[in-house]
């Protein structure tokens, strides 16, 4: 079966460099796959990428070693199978707040007897191999999204879930959970303490920790915190910033 690079990058100690997709475009994808990202998250919950968009978005990550990950909309077991049966790699659910949640999560990753996958593959076996199915388990990677109070009080029990290999932090769902608003990169200290906390945790039990961030500097930081899944914007938000500078420099702003 194919390597998973995130599980190959930990090992060794490394750090994930993700980017993240929101244009519902095989070809943005194909294009943001070939600048050299470890891996790129597909955004199914904030973005207009619905499943007939996603397959392909998949098929163009496939031209490179990009690791493919998906955003699912929510805790369903039902997108979490399909995103896999699509070749997903990864899936990064948001809004786990208790230890059930994350049970049911982890559990529709996984085959029988580990979880309650329903068997089905049909572009994983293509993307994975033939023997996608007796390694699958090992190879597909769970991260549960940390990002309200609810999910904060319980942390240990999130994070003790027999199969679960990373968390993610949200920073902007997290900021404002805890009465700061929205926002990428958090300097409030209750903030920032919240987020050490949770890279603590993870850490003492041997899972990865990833985080969202809005600016390289920024993402240097949390890198050298400890972090080993990190993003810096979006496509979007990339190709308007860009465009944005030179349209201010030819016109003079």
């Amino acid at each position: 079966m194919r390597e998973n690079r995130l599980r190959a990058i930990w090992r060794e100690g490394g750090t994930v460099v993700n980017g993240w997709l929101q244009a519902p475009s095989s070809y943005s994808a194909e294009v943001m796959a070939h600048t050299g990202v470890d891996s790129l998250t597909i955004d199914m919950q904030h973005a207009p990428v619905g499943y007939a968009s996603l397959i392909p978005m998949l098929q163009a990550i496939s031209t490179t070693d990009t690791v493919p990950v998906v955003r699912v909309p929510w805790n369903d077991p039902g997108t979490i199978m399909r995103v896999l049966d699509a070749g997903a790699y990864a899936v990064i659910c948001p809004m786990v707040d208790t230890r059930e949640q994350a049970e049911a999560f982890v559990g529709a990753c996984r085959y029988p007897p580990a979880g309650y996958r329903s068997f089905g593959p049909y572009r994983a076996v293509l993307y994975g191999g033939e023997d996608y199915t007796q390694h699958a388990d090992q190879t597909v990677v769970t991260i549960a999204m940390i990002e309200t109070r609810e999910a904060l009080k319980n942390l240990d029990g999130i994070l003790d879930v027999d199969g679960l290999d990373a968390v993610f932090v949200g920073p902007s769902d997290l900021g404002q959970s805890l009465g700061y608003g929205p926002g990428p990169d958090r300097e409030e200290p209750e903030v920032v303490e919240t987020i050490d906390r949770v890279l603590a945790a993870a850490r003492d039990r041997g899972l990865a920790a990833g985080i969202f961030a809005g600016s390289t500097e920024h993402a240097s930081r949390l890198i050298e915190k400890g972090f080993r899944f990190v993003n810096v914007s979006t496509d979007l938000r990339l190709m308007a910033a860009a465009t944005a500078e030179i349209v201010a420099q030819l016109k003079g702003e």
